[in-house]
């Protein structure tokens, strides 16, 4: 089968010790995490992680069943790119003076669609929010310049269908 890559969602409490369980079940795989980001979610008091893996279809199955078996978690899904919406967020630090000596630098901002977030005597700071593919090429577009810093969040992403997860836990609140 070949591989894709998927997004897993994971909704759990925020508890110390299950990133470490969910992080063991993809080491015992041996499979690599293309990208990690967690926060809060649209429920209060319920935490969200997002995974993105490049695997096969069967074997993701598996591995969202393994994550719902932790203890902590409240549900897991899984999407293929084509059924999320998703962005990258990226911050470049630059030398100040290539901004004022450089036009060349100006031109790539303004045709990245950046935004200068922060300006000092000595740097200055560039926001690009887009795809990996955008804040990548934004990256080596500024290296010649003299990249001070270069640091990009994993990936954040919304499905396209409802995902259902406040009717699970309204039916679990109910229950108790």
């Amino acid at each position: 089968m070949e591989k894709k890559t998927y997004t897993i969602s994971v909704y759990s409490e925020n508890n110390v010790g299950l990133l470490n369980r969910i992080s063991a079940i993809f080491l015992k795989r041996h499979i690599n995490l293309e990208s990690f980001s967690t926060s809060e979610s649209e429920i209060p008091n319920v935490f969200r992680f997002v995974i993105v893996i490049n695997i096969t279809p069967d074997k993701v199955h598996k591995i969202v069943q393994q994550i719902e078996k932790q203890i902590d978690v409240i549900k897991a899904y899984y999407h293929t790119d084509e059924e999320t919406i998703f962005q990258e967020n990226a911050l470049y630090k630059v030398k100040s003076s290539f901004l004022f000596e450089e036009r060349q630098i100006q031109n790539i901002i303004k045709a990245s669609h950046a935004t200068i977030v922060t300006v000092s005597p000595e740097f200055f700071v560039i926001e690009k929010t887009g795809f990996r593919e955008e804040t990548e090429q934004l990256r080596k577009d500024l290296s010649p310049f003299g990249l001070l810093q270069f640091v990009r969040s994993g990936r954040i992403s919304v499905t396209k269908a409802k995902m259902g997860i406040s009717e699970i836990l309204n039916t679990f609140k109910n229950n108790n």
